[in-house]
This record gives structure tokens, sequence and C-alpha cells, in this order.
């Protein structure tokens, strides 16, 4: 039994390789649909539409009583706006209205911080393609602190760059879109890769 655990374990069972089930993406999805979305005068309509998809989402948790951190913020975050959104009036709301963007990201950016103190996000993805039996492993818990490690780092980028968009004339594209969207693509390409790196090595230590 214990030779059967090292294995697994060396052979990368304990780390978050592929994410599977919903997928960390999907988690991520009602936040970047309000992302896309939200704008001065359509930002109602995303904070709608996030809720709609973050509520859907969670559903297959709900049932299982397994709800994950991103999808329960989703659902009161983006319900709150959409509240917000229908009962006060515009004048009240010309605050979110500017920010609605940047106060995304850093919600986002709490999210993982808080985390990374307590359970790492990633590490509920992680644990649909992990046995029960190794969710204590440390080099579990290492690989998915820094992954969200890197992630923090991304989401607070992302807040901090919407900030600047909102005084900088004419680079508004690049702080909103162009670069949180390369920033995007890195961090996961990190996610999918350290994890293999990670296996990568302890078979070399091993080997040794």
């Amino acid at each position: 039994m214990a030779d059967t655990q090292e294995r697994s374990e060396i052979s990368g069972e304990t780390l978050p390789s592929s994410l599977r089930g919903k997928g960390i993406l999907l988690g991520f999805a009602p936040w970047i649909i309000f992302d896309v979305i939200a704008g001065p005068s359509t930002w109602k309509l995303g904070a709608f539409a996030a809720f709609v998809a973050a509520l859907v989402f969670s559903l297959p948790d709900v049932q299982h009583r397994k709800v994950k951190l991103l999808d329960a913020v989703g659902v009161v975050f983006f319900g709150v706006v959409a509240l917000l959104g229908c009962f006060l009036d515009r004048h009240d709301l010309i605050w979110l209205e500017t920010y609605a963007q940047v106060l995304s990201s850093g919600v986002l950016a709490l999210i993982a911080l808080i985390s990374l103190v307590t359970v790492p996000f990633t590490e509920q993805y992680a644990r649909e393609s992990a046995p029960h039996e190794l969710w204590n492993k440390p080099s579990f818990r290492r690989t998915n602190r820094i992954i969200t490690a890197v992630w923090t780092v991304v989401f607070v980028a992302t807040a901090v760059l919407g900030l600047v968009a909102l005084h900088t004339v004419g680079m508004g594209d690049w702080f909103n879109w162009v670069i949180p969207v390369i920033l995007l693509v890195l961090a996961i390409k990190f996610t999918k890769w350290y994890p293999a790196h990670v296996r990568a090595q302890a078979h070399s230590n091993r080997g040794r």
C-alpha cells in the first residue's frame, strides 16, 4: 500500500496536471463574461449574464455539496452587483460604472490571496483528479500554492492596469485588454506546465 502511494505521488497523481472535471477555466467564465460585456452602458447586462453563468456552472457542485470558492464568490458578487443595478439610480452608481472591471479583478485578487493562507483555490479543482488520500501530500499543496500565487499576481496586475487605463489617454485597449489577455494566457500555460515540470523533477530525483 505504501509503495503504491509513493508511486502515485512520484507519478504526479498528487499534482493538478489537468484540473479535470468542470475545470478552472470554466470557473473563470463568469468573470470573463463580465469583463467582456461590462461597460459604461452595459455593466448591468454584464453583471446579470455573469450571475446566471455563475449560478448555472455551480449547480452540479451544489448537488454534490462541494461548491468551490470561486463559484460561491461569483454568485454573491455578481448577484449583489445586479441587484444594485436594479434598485439604485444611475447617479448613485457612477462609481460602479467607472470601476466595474477594476472591481471584478480586485475581487478575484482578494479571493486568490485569501485562499493562499487557507486552501489555494486551484487545489479545489486539482482534487477532482487526485485520490482523496493524496490531498495532504506536500507536493500537492506546494504545487497548488505556487500556481495560485501566480494567478494572484495576474489578478492584482489586471486590477492595477484597469486603474491605470482610467487615467491614461489612448492606451485603454492595451491596459484593459491586450496586456491582461497576455497575462491570462501566460497564467494558463504556467498552470499546465508547472505540474509537469514538478513531476519531471520528481522522476529525475528518483532516478539518481
